[in-house]
């Protein structure tokens, strides 16, 4: 009991500490004050500012696009080299394929950043919306390998066995039963992948360029120019966004689990 306790009081004070400069953010955000020192009233103006910034709006446009492309590619991809992974027999070969998936997991974000700026340069691909959206595809694609392929260690080997003795062929076996198994971490792929991209500064800050901006270095742009509430009522928005993402895969999920619960029936 004692040991429980003292396990709650810690992940509470974690949760006090990551989540207080939030609800600061959040709280000043609605201050007719115009500062985040003294809450003289409450106020919807900077909100109205930020929804009359037509140049505000097109980087809100960006990074969405940007966001829902990369991560609908990366788990596509993902996925493919989820299944090439576990389809490999040597164990060797499957740990070192392992290991170069997870480089761009456990690198610093400005190495990874820094080497993109390199590769595009010399390739001669202008940064901007293309930049972008390679850079995206390239760390998320690890991150949906790493949610997908747990499912697929999961999955018994009888049922390919099985599909395979009832005349399935490969596609069937595809479609039917391996797809429908791994269906939660195809989700759990896509929106870490979608977070990652609509969250990312480092990378981002390296490979955008001019004309060509995303939410998060937008932000941090105007922050370097002095404060200003606009920019309370822009992070509370991101927040509330990824939030709703968070909420969304999880109602999803169990959605998708009860589905494969009566198909498997």
């Amino acid at each position: 009991m004692r040991r429980l306790t003292w396990g709650n009081a810690y992940l509470l004070i974690v949760f006090i500490i990551l989540y207080t400069p939030i609800v600061y953010l959040l709280v000043y955000s609605f201050n007719s004050g115009g500062t985040m020192h003294h809450f003289q009233g409450f106020t919807l103006e900077w909100y109205k500012e930020v929804f009359q910034d037509t140049r505000l709006l097109m980087i809100v446009l960006n990074t969405l696009i940007v966001a829902l492309l990369s991560a609908l590619i990366s788990t596509v991809l993902g996925v493919i080299g989820a299944l090439a992974i576990y389809y490999v027999k040597s164990r060797q070969v499957k740990n070192t394929l392992l290991t170069f998936n997870n480089v761009l997991i456990v690198s610093p974000d400005v190495i990874i950043g820094a080497s993109f700026l390199i590769l595009f340069t010399l390739a001669g691909i202008k940064l901007g919306f293309v930049s972008v959206l390679l850079s995206h595809i390239a760390f998320s694609v690890p991150i949906v390998v790493l949610m997908v392929l747990p499912k697929l260690q999961e999955m018994s080997p009888t049922w390919i066995d099985a599909a395979r003795d009832l005349g399935a062929n490969e596609w069937h076996i595809l479609t039917k039963v391996i797809l429908p198994f791994i269906t939660p971490g195809i989700f759990a792929g896509f929106f870490m992948a979608l977070t990652y991209s609509l969250d990312d500064f480092a990378v981002t800050f390296f490979v955008t360029g001019n004309g060509f901006s995303t939410l998060s270095v937008e932000i941090y742009s105007r922050a370097r120019q002095g404060i200003s509430l606009s920019i309370n009522a822009l992070s509370t928005l991101l927040f509330l966004l990824t939030i709703f993402l968070v909420a969304g895969y999880y109602w999803i999920s169990q959605k998708g689990s009860r589905l494969y619960g009566m198909w498997k029936k």
